[in-house]
C-alpha cells in the first residue's frame, strides 16, 4: 500500500512536470510550437531552466496531497522534484 501511494505520487509528479514544461514552453515560446521551443532551448543552453520552471506545478500537487493527508503520495511528488533538480544540475554541467 505504501509503495503504491509513493508510485502514484511519482506518476502525478511526472505528469505535473510534463504539463508545466508544456505550459512554460508555450507561454515563453512566442508563438512557436512545443518541439521548436524545446530544440531551440537545447541549442541555446536553457533547457534545464525550462524543465525547472515546469516543476512548479509539482508544488501544487504536493500541497494538494498534504492537505488531503496523503503523505506518501506527497513523498512521491517530492522524490520526483528532487530527481528533476538533480537531473537539471547534471544537465547544466555537461
Amino acid at each position: 500500500m505504501i509503495k503504491k501511494d509513493v508510485f502514484i505520487g511519482m506518476l502525478v509528479g511526472l505528469i505535473a512536470n510534463g504539463i508545466g514544461l508544456y505550459l512554460t514552453a508555450t507561454l515563453l515560446g512566442q508563438g512557436d510550437d512545443f518541439l521548436t521551443v524545446i530544440k531551440a532551448a537545447a541549442n541555446e543552453g536553457f533547457l534545464g531552466k525550462l524543465i525547472s520552471l515546469g516543476a512548479i506545478l509539482n508544488l501544487i500537487a504536493f500541497f494538494v496531497f498534504i492537505r488531503k493527508k496523503q503523505d506518501y503520495r506527497a513523498r512521491g511528488v517530492l522524490l520526483i522534484t528532487v530527481f528533476i533538480a538533480v537531473f537539471t544540475f547534471v544537465f547544466k554541467l555537461f
